[in-house]
């Protein structure tokens, strides 16, 4: 069940009205209603993994409060890699288990010795790598007393399983969304209408820029060999803003809906695009991932203390993580390393703290300066896409030296050919929105809200009724 399907624009108002209108006497019954909501929408995409992510639910709560009552150092510590190895264990089976099969058959084949290794047949279960990391990061905090545990298990449940962050995020602390499920949850209308404007400008990111452009990017990386430079340029920009869209328009519906209940989720991008440096991009993209590593193995490594050699490691263990967390495959790992080796300079001179608060051109010399540190960045994110879009690195490679040798920089004609060049306008326009809106979380809010959302609606009929692309990227991590 998508966000942007038919199916959930009636399960979405149905929960809506049990929920204030029904359940709506206790906390326990809001809570209630929202599992059930959630447990339903998860059996959507396969019911058989439901038993999976109630088992998972289960061993972190029970673990949890195993790892609080006793005192026993090593009681504790056996508790506490049950449910790490545990947790990891299902997502080394399910995500990774084939990618090191199939690649250590490579690596004996490079040998001469020839090996038939078993491959799994399984279906990568939609979420797996969002539940598990709010599970861990519960457990982690409770093994070093910097939470409770939690011992309502329905108040627990829904901490992992709340359908809007399920399939997708953000990665949510029990520090922020636990004390908040444990209050009866009154309706505001304020906040209900902010979060009508967060859910559909989500929508306008995913049905009209990330769906529009999923069809040029696609066709253009699956027919690589036959495009021309400006084609592979476009390309390159095209995924740039499907993916973007794509992700950040599902944390804002994410967002968004759960305004609708009363519960506000973490920020998950934050205009990653005007960015003036790597680092800063990686402070506003994907924040609650970025931030997950930071506090549960960056700052554990050691972080930015100790030897320049050891924040260069602890930077590299880092991204290569991040990389791998996206996926079984080569093109992730080689995404994360380019990106420790666009921060290393970084790093290195001291700068990767050097902007922190959003830009804010003043229209002078140094403004000139900010704009190319926005462009500049937003090229090297794109170069590095390629690696996260392309089927092998071999492809992204080559992708690259056509884009800078071919030189023919003339229009390219493209069999799905619908409006190519009104979708650059549209992407235009994108970012001109976005850029006004830059300090805050619902472009279509504010001033003439009214009209902004009707226009927001009239985009998303008009043109999100002829999308080609439905499912969203990060359903497959």
């Amino acid at each position: 069940m998508f966000f942007n399907s038919l199916t959930f624009a009636i399960f979405l108002p149905i929960v809506f009205f049990l929920y204030w209108f029904v359940f709506n006497k206790t906390k326990s019954s809001q809570n209630l209603i929202l599992i059930l909501a959630s447990y339903y929408f998860y059996s959507c995409w396969d019911w058989r993994f439901l038993f999976l992510l109630v088992f998972s639910t289960f061993l972190d709560y029970a673990t949890g409060i195993q790892i609080e009552k006793t005192e026993n150092a090593s009681t504790r510590k056996f508790w506490f890699w049950l449910s790490v190895g545990i947790n990891l264990g299902f997502l080394a089976i399910f995500k990774y288990y084939n990618f090191f099969a199939s690649s250590f058959a490579t690596l004996l084949s490079d040998f001469g010795l020839k090996s038939s290794p078993f491959l799994l047949d399984v279906v990568l279960p939609v979420g797996i790598s969002f539940y598990t990391f709010h599970g861990l990061s519960y457990v982690i905090d409770i093994y070093y007393k910097r939470i409770k545990a939690e011992y309502n298990f329905v108040d627990y449940s829904l901490f992992v399983s709340y359908f809007p962050l399920l399939v997708a995020g953000p990665i949510e602390r029990a520090t922020h969304l636990l004390p908040q499920v444990k209050v009866r949850r009154v309706f505001n209308f304020e906040k209900a209408k902010e979060g009508v404007y967060q859910f559909t400008w989500g929508l306008v990111k995913k049905v009209v820029i990330a769906d529009g452009c999923a069809t040029y990017a696609n066709a253009i990386f699956d027919h690589y060999p036959a495009m021309n430079s400006w084609s592979l340029i476009l390309g390159a920009i095209y995924f740039a803003f499907q993916i973007y869209g794509d992700f950040s328009g599902y944390s804002d519906m994410a967002l968004g809906m759960s305004k609708l209940f009363g519960i506000d989720l973490l920020r998950n991008f934050n205009y990653p695009y005007f960015s003036r440096d790597i680092a800063e991009f990686w402070r506003r993209w994907h924040i609650s991932l970025s931030s997950w590593f930071r506090d549960y193995v960056y700052i554990p490594l050691g972080g930015s203390k100790g030897s320049k050699s050891k924040q260069v490691r602890n930077v590299f263990i880092i991204f290569v993580l991040s990389g791998f967390w996206h996926g079984a495959n080569w093109t992730y790992l080689a995404w994360g390393f380019i990106n420790a080796l666009y921060f290393l300079p970084l790093l290195l001179l001291n700068k990767n703290r050097s902007n922190i608060e959003m830009v804010n051109l003043k229209w002078n010399l140094s403004s000139i300066k900010e704009i190319a540190s926005i462009f500049y960045t937003f090229i090297l994110a794109c170069l590095a896409w390629i690696f996260f879009r392309a089927n092998t690195i071999t492809d992204a490679f080559a992708y690259i030296k056509r884009m800078f040798s071919n030189g023919n920089f003339a229009s390219q004609y493209l069999a799905n050919e619908r409006y190519n060049y009104e979708l650059l306008a549209f992407v235009i326009v994108f970012v001109i929105v976005e850029w006004n809106s830059r300090f805050s979380i619902e472009p279509i809010s504010g001033r003439k809200s009214g009209l902004k959302l009707a226009l927001a609606i009239a985009a998303i009929i008009a043109l999100g009724t002829f999308s080609d692309y439905k499912e969203f990227i990060y359903f497959q991590f």
